[in-house]
């Protein structure tokens, strides 16, 4: 269970913080709810304490760790995939797996194919979302500047990516 001011990773939103912990009653049920808040963008969610580790809640990547995934970026693999539905599905899934290195993947495989044949507006908003996922946990992580880490995230990213 999370505590008040512990950072925190929501899968499909990016890193926040627990503001609170609040009872609620829905639908005749009274339950526990984190107050997840994200610093950047101001979002404000309730989540089920009793559904957080089935949403993928987890605590942010250390500093170390978040050097170690920005200095990785450079020599990570893009699937090429041409069948649309079937990129964007794979692409879903994983940024639905919370994993920071899968998020990375998926924001530099729409990076690559947008420099190519350009995105579909499906394709080009999850471009964003991923982008702000990856970026807003290592801004955290980091305790840096957003515009600088954001420029680290996509210098590391322009580098030629192997294909397979």
């Amino acid at each position: 269970m999370f505590s008040i001011g512990d950072l925190v990773v929501h899968p499909m939103h990016g890193a926040g913080i627990i503001d609170g912990i609040v009872q609620e009653k829905i639908a005749g049920v009274t339950q526990d709810y984190y107050v997840f808040k994200m610093p950047m963008g101001g979002l404000l969610l309730k989540i089920p304490v009793c559904n957080s580790d089935a949403i993928g809640i987890r605590t942010l990547i250390t500093q170390p760790e978040a050097e170690a995934l920005l200095a990785a970026i450079p020599d990570m693999t893009v699937e090429s995939t041409a069948n649309w539905n079937k990129r964007y599905r794979e692409n879903m899934e994983r940024l639905k797996s919370g994993n920071l290195y899968e998020v990375a993947r998926v924001v530099k495989a729409l990076m690559h194919r947008e420099q190519q044949r350009g995105l579909s507006t499906g394709e080009r908003k999850m471009l964003h979302n991923a982008r702000q996922i990856l970026i807003s946990e290592i801004v955290m992580a980091e305790q840096g500047e957003y515009r600088e880490l954001e420029s680290r995230v996509d210098q590391a990213m322009r580098q030629t990516p192997a294909l397979h």
